[in-house]
């Protein structure tokens, strides 16, 4: 017996119940496509939603300034971090979203840890959609602040919830396109019942910057939110995040933020790259694919709706949920889809709530029609087979 053996144990729960998780190894990329393991396929499970990643803008301005910079960032931002790129960025970052100030950080786990930590603590209260993201409730657990969990969407039992107790600061959070499930919160009215609260809010635009809103800004700043997290590692096809808001409030960032105080920055080549696809996605460029991506997104609805798979066709998201249910099932879907060059990632609990493991479509503006038609015709066939049922 070793220290260890209870690994084996958990390990092999894990599998009873078809929630044992691996990771596949990419070896390359071309469009929407990928090299996984060893074999091209077509991919309906990146964040890429604009398509650029590997956009040659971006492949250059990275190139350049690693000539420059070399490789990595070599420290945290608060020794010799912070390079002239990641400055450069952030000052484009603000004006893309008329917001004061913005401040990066290594990723969008770090910056909802990091952020939700220093709005409040003891004595605090912190009201959080029930299907906020991993990192929004680790940041509310961290704060140690009063956690009120209110039902999805339900802006009602927000409300109650605001006026039911003394507290010395309020804070909600919400998802702006909620990651699971595709659908997007009610801002305007979160908003209101916040100010009528005296609470700050704060939106998590990561699903929405880049591929959703006015002139793909999200819907964080439209709804006159405090601050708003953004990424960079989905629509803008780099890696990292980032916060925008008052002056004050990124002073107190630099400050009160453990995960970018203690964390090595991001290298500069990322952030040069993530400067060239911020001007992309705020140009003409960004525009186009923006509609390329709604002309898929629609695409793929009105085949579910043919198929009597539930679909929101008035929706305009780049994630769409077909709820399996089983989550043995919905991972037979996946390789199912996969033996047909198409990887659909099988989600399951814990990520999503119990019995309602799915698979989870995210559409790019990489993706062609016939691309779409051959994912429709898949997904028919477990229809068929009663894999998924209609």
């Amino acid at each position: 017996m070793t220290a260890l053996d209870f690994v084996d144990d958990e390990l092999a729960a894990l599998e009873a119940r078809g929630r044992r998780r691996g990771v596949r190894v990419v070896g390359g990329r071309r469009g929407a496509e990928i090299l996984l393991d060893g074999r091209w396929v077509v991919s309906f499970s990146s964040n890429d939603y604009l398509g650029l990643a590997s956009a040659p803008e971006l492949i250059a301005a990275a190139g350049a300034a690693m000539a420059v910079h070399g490789v990595g960032a070599s420290a945290s931002r608060l020794i010799t971090g912070t390079t002239d790129e990641v400055v450069e960025l952030e000052r484009e970052l603000a004006a893309f979203h008329g917001g004061p100030a913005a401040l990066v950080f290594g990723s969008g786990y770090a910056a909802n840890t990091g952020l939700i930590p220093a709005l409040v603590g003891r004595g605090d209260v912190v009201f959080s959609d029930e299907l906020n993201h991993a990192s929004i409730i680790d940041g509310c657990r961290l704060s140690r602040a009063e956690v009120r969990v209110f039902g999805h969407r339900d802006v009602g039992e927000l409300e109650r919830g605001l006026a039911s107790g003394r507290w010395r600061r309020r804070l909600v959070v919400s998802e702006s396109v909620f990651s699971m499930d595709g659908d997007r919160a009610p801002l305007d009215a979160i908003a209101r019942v916040a100010r009528a609260a005296d609470a700050l809010l704060m939106v998590d635009d990561a699903h929405a910057v880049g591929a959703c809103g006015e002139g793909g800004r999200g819907y964080g700043m439209a709804a006159g939110a405090d601050v708003v997290v953004g990424t960079l590692g989905k629509a803008f096809g780099t890696a990292g995040a980032y916060v925008v808001g008052q002056m004050r409030l990124i002073q107190h960032l630099w400050n009160r933020a453990r995960s970018l105080v203690f964390s090595t920055s991001q290298p500069p080549a990322v952030m040069a790259a993530t400067r060239a696809s911020l001007r992309l996605v705020a140009g003409d460029a960004g525009a186009s694919r923006r509609a390329s991506l709604r002309a898929r997104e629609r695409q793929v609805r009105l085949g579910l709706h043919r198929l009597g798979l539930p679909a929101r066709l008035e929706d305009d998201t780049p994630i769409i949920p077909i709820v399996v249910g089983d989550d043995r099932q919905s991972v037979a879907c996946t390789e199912a889809l996969l033996e047909l060059g198409m990887l659909v990632q099988a989600i399951r609990p814990p990520t999503v709530p119990e019995g309602t493991a799915r698979l989870r479509v995210a559409v790019s503006a990489a993706h062609t029609e016939p691309q779409v038609e051959s994912l429709l015709e898949g997904l028919a066939g477990l229809v068929r087979c009663g894999l998924i049922v209609a």
